[in-house]
């Protein structure tokens, strides 16, 4: 979130700058000395804040007025006074000037952080609809989950109109992250957790590897040892925010059932559980679907999708159908030379190998899940067929 203070008083505007700071590290602060007329002068478009703290506006230099005209000009910009005037007449001036908040000064922060949190909930809800939760969850340890809800969430992300976050779940081993980014990150999901009271979306984003810019990844933590800072109120607050942030949520939940992965799983609209056509892959999940059934969760939710799939495979996607009792939404094929490049190189499939057939599938299933277009591109179809069942 960006902030402007202004202020004629120099040790003021620097302790406000300060108390600001402390709240968040995230927040981007922005600090100008004198008049609302000097300020509103001096701020650009690229400089235009979400929040503008005046520090005790003077009558005298006609503060009010100039801020009646600003807050006219940007009605977007949340506009917050200090004054040490409470005079029920100044207040009612300074909401026809289009004040939001009128704090007494000097302010502390019992009263300064409950109005910016106020603020950032009501940005937040403007800015956004809900957005979809997605959760990939393995039947069996090495279904290929992770390199399909990495690639996935960055095939919704490529067409550039859909801002997208995977949130690595498996707290222990986790390590998403690698397979679309060489670069470590700089915060992880333990961070979080570990600073819930500063989640807003500043610190949201400010906490992703930036992939493209509109896909980020929120890592698992890098230390085995704090896992057990994630809780399962932290999982609820920042999917709360993240639906509100992101059009699409993709959870890379990994394999172990506990409170916070099921937590996580009862906030997604889709599940995903990844197999393969081996023996060992059907009667893991089964019993995964058994779980699944026992938490009341509806068949819609639950869309089966079988990895490295071989049409020559000696099971059949019906008999898996039958052994299930459920239906096969998707098939991803084998196409093991592209998808070992990339992970080994860390870079999406779809931007290493775009004509792969398994980068054609992931965009079609990105597709199917956004309801966009097939985009096209010179030489053919850029996406190829998936094997769609509903």
């Amino acid at each position: 979130m960006k902030i402007t203070v202004i202020s004629r008083d120099e040790r003021q505007l620097a302790d406000l700058v300060r108390l600001l700071r402390a709240r968040s590290s995230s927040d981007e602060i922005d600090q100008t000395i004198g008049s609302v007329a000097r300020a509103a002068s001096l701020l650009t478009d690229d400089t235009m804040p979400d929040v503008l703290i005046i520090d005790r506006p003077q009558s005298a230099d006609d503060d009010l007025q100039h801020l009646e005209r600003f807050s006219s000009q940007h009605p977007n910009i949340a506009f917050v006074a200090l004054s040490t005037d409470q005079d029920p007449q100044f207040l009612l001036q300074a909401m026809r000037a289009g004040v939001r908040e009128v704090l007494p000064a000097p302010v502390n922060s019992s009263a300064l952080y409950p109005a910016i949190e106020r603020i950032a909930e009501k940005l937040e809800r403007r800015g956004h609809t809900s957005g979809k939760v997605l959760a990939f969850i393995s039947c069996k340890g090495g279904s290929g989950a992770t390199f399909l809800a990495t690639n996935l969430a960055y095939a919704l992300a490529a067409s550039g109109k859909q801002k997208v976050a995977l949130i690595d779940m498996n707290l222990q081993f986790g390590d998403a992250s690698l397979f679309v980014s060489d670069h470590k990150p700089l915060a992880t999901l333990s961070d979080v957790a570990q600073q819930i009271h500063r989640l807003d979306p500043s610190f949201l984003t400010s906490s992703m590897l930036t992939i493209t810019p509109n896909y980020g990844v929120l890592a698992a933590p890098s230390d085995p040892a704090h896992a057990n800072d994630v809780k399962p109120d932290h999982i609820d607050a920042i999917l709360k925010l993240a639906r509100r942030q992101y059009d699409f949520v993709v959870l890379d939940v990994g394999r172990s059932l506990d409170a916070v992965s099921i937590r996580a799983l009862d906030h997604a609209d889709m599940i995903f559980p990844i197999l393969q056509t081996t023996l060992p892959y059907i009667r893991d999940s089964k019993r995964l679907l058994n779980v699944f059934r026992s938490l009341e969760y509806p068949k819609e939710k639950i869309q089966l999708i079988v990895n490295r799939h071989d049409k020559n495979s000696e099971i059949r996607l019906k008999d898996l159908e039958s052994a299930f009792d459920a239906e096969i939404s998707f098939t991803i094929p084998n196409n093991y030379d592209a998808a070992a490049a990339s992970v080994n190189q860390g870079v999406p499939v779809l931007q290493l190998s775009p004509n792969a057939p398994i980068s054609q599938s992931l965009a079609e299933l990105a597709r199917k899940l956004s309801g966009e277009a097939a985009p096209v591109q010179q030489g053919g179809s850029w996406l190829g067929k998936l094997k769609l069942r509903k």
